[in-house]
Order: structure tokens, then C-alpha cells, then sequence
């Protein structure tokens, strides 16, 4: 049966979340956000693929870990951390799809994290096909006046200077056929006041991913970027105000967010032969708040 979109999740108002700080646990939200353990059905299109994802412990890059599991993907995936129990459930999550599991707990704001992450990912998986640069740094403030420099700065090292730096680890590894996905935003076209930060950097990797399509293709490599909405994720219980959480995702069309399992179905696309042609693409996914 076909999937509705205007009751496949849930919709706002939602319970009051417990307070907890950023990045936030997905073990503490409620309801529960869908990774597609059971909600989706592989079709064998990531056949021994190795993959490399920054930020699976949680959200949209665990989802994106279990899709590529369940496609027949093996997969290494960075953390922080402070997000061990997180990164536990998703290693369970890819392990009962038959397929290989291991977490890199690190800090990608520092500069040789992401050759560590990239090395790694080659020396366990013993090659690299895919790259998946998800993992990202938010705060909100409601006044410029507000926002930190070092915490502007901290928002730059976290989702632009390591999606850069992982690309560029990466590059040496990849083959013909090999792909990178990198996950920007709705916020990168359609900014919001109080993302005065994130907002900017979603832009610049926006950017980024065109300019490294054309950089890689002649290696045969391609590169994308995903552009999300409001997804139902642990850092919008743990960055924004109680009384926006209660009424998430409302604004779209179909007057709900999106559960991560939604998201994760586009990067198995973008990953696979069947997205061959395509590169230097950002795809959409935002409920149709915008066109990109």
C-alpha cells in the first residue's frame, strides 16, 4: 500500500520534551522518530558497498545508516563522545540487517578528525565507496546581538571546514562510481532569523557540493547534497524553545515534520546506479515549504 504523506507521522501538537543538552538523545524523545527499521523494505541496491557516515549515532544519519544496511551497505559512522548509548543503537540497528558496524567517536571540528574518520573507515571496511557528510552543529538565538563569535565560528568547523575536510580525505580512495552525499538544508535557500549560523553554513555546503561535482567527475565520482525541512530529530528538542518543539513541522503542507526514514529513502537514491547521471544536484525534501 502506498505510503500517505498526511499520516505516516506524527503531527504537532507534541508532548513536552525533556530538557536535555545539545546534541541531544533520541532515547529521550517523544514520540519516538521512524528510522525505517521497520517502516522500510531494502532492495539489495548498496550490494557491498562500504560506506562512511558522519553523525549516524542519531536523526537523519542513523536512518541513512539503516537504509544503506538494509540496501546491503556496510558502514562506519562517526560521533561524538557523548553520544555513545545513541551510537550503540544504531550499530544494533545495522548488525540486525547482517551487515558490518562500527562507531568512531571524535570531534570533527578538529582539523585531523576527518582524515582519523576516513582512514579508519579503509582499514576496517578495507575500501571506500560511499561518503555521507551529515553531521552538523545548531544553536538558535532569538537576536544577533546574542550569538557567540567562537560559536559562529564552532557552526563553520563542524558543517562546512569537515565536510570539506572528509571530501578531501576521501578523494584518494574513491572510484570510479564512487559517490558523496552531503546533507544541507532547507535553512541554506529559506533562512531562518534565529539560524543566523547554521543557515549560512547550510548555504555554503549547498555551494560546496556544485563546486566538488565538478571537480571529481572526471574521476567518475559524484557528489550531492540533500536539502531536509523540518525532520523530527534530537536537536530540535535540545536547540529550540519548548513552545516551537510543541508546534514542529506544522507549517508544511502536510502539517507535520519528517521522520528521518523519509530523508534516508533519498540518500539510498543518490548513493545507488540508479542515480548514475546525476550529479551536482541538491535534492529537496521539505514538505513543500520552498522549491530549491
Amino acid at each position: 500500500m502506498a505510503r500517505n504523506p498526511l499520516t505516516f507521522g506524527p503531527k504537532p501538537p507534541f508532548p513536552t520534551q525533556q530538557q536535555q543538552p545539545a546534541p541531544g538523545s533520541e532515547a529521550a524523545m517523544e514520540p519516538a522518530p521512524d528510522h525505517g527499521l521497520e517502516s522500510y523494505t531494502g532492495r539489495d541496491r548498496l550490494t557491498g558497498r562500504a560506506a562512511l557516515i558522519t553523525g549516524a549515532d542519531s536523526g537523519i544519519g542513523r536512518a541513512v545508516a539503516i537504509l544503506f544496511a538494509k540496501e546491503g551497505a556496510d558502514i562506519v559512522f562517526t560521533h561524538l563522545p557523548e553520544e555513545a548509548d545513541d551510537a550503540r543503537v544504531t550499530i544494533a540497528a545495522v548488525e540486525k540487517q547482517g551487515r558490518k558496524a562500527h562507531a568512531i567517536a571524535l570531534d570533527l571540528s578538529q582539523q585531523q578528525s576527518a582524515a582519523i574518520a576516513v582512514e579508519e573507515t579503509v582499514k576496517l571496511l578495507g575500501k571506500l565507496d560511499i561518503v555521507v557528510n551529515n553531521a552538523a552543529f545548531q544553536r538558535t538565538h532569538q537576536e544577533l546581538s546574542e550569538i557567540p563569535y567562537d560559536e559562529f565560528a564552532e557552526t563553520f568547523r563542524v558543517n562546512v571546514f569537515a565536510t570539506f575536510a572528509v571530501a578531501q580525505a576521501a578523494e584518494k580512495h574513491l572510484k570510479a562510481g564512487g559517490v558523496i552525499l552531503n546533507t544541507t538544508s532547507i535553512q541554506a535557500f529559506n533562512p531562518s532569523p534565529n539560524l543566523i549560523a547554521y543557515a549560512a553554513t547550510k548555504a555554503a555546503i549547498a555551494n560546496l557540493t556544485k563546486s566538488l561535482a565538478k571537480a571529481l567527475a572526471s574521476k567518475g565520482i559524484r557528489v550531492n547534497g540533500v536539502a531536509p525541512g523540518p525532520v523530527w530529530t534530537p536537536l530540535i528538542p535540545a536547540t529550540m524553545e519548548a513552545d516551537k518543539v510543541k508546534e514542529f513541522g506544522k507549517t508544511t503542507v502536510f502539517q507535520r515534520p519528517a521522520q528521518p526514514v523519509e530523508l534516508g529513502s533519498l540518500y539510498v537514491f543518490l548513493a545507488s546506479d540508479d542515480a548514475s547521471f546525476v550529479t551536482g544536484e541538491i535534492y529537496g525534501a521539505t514538505g513543500g515549504l520552498t522549491p530549491l
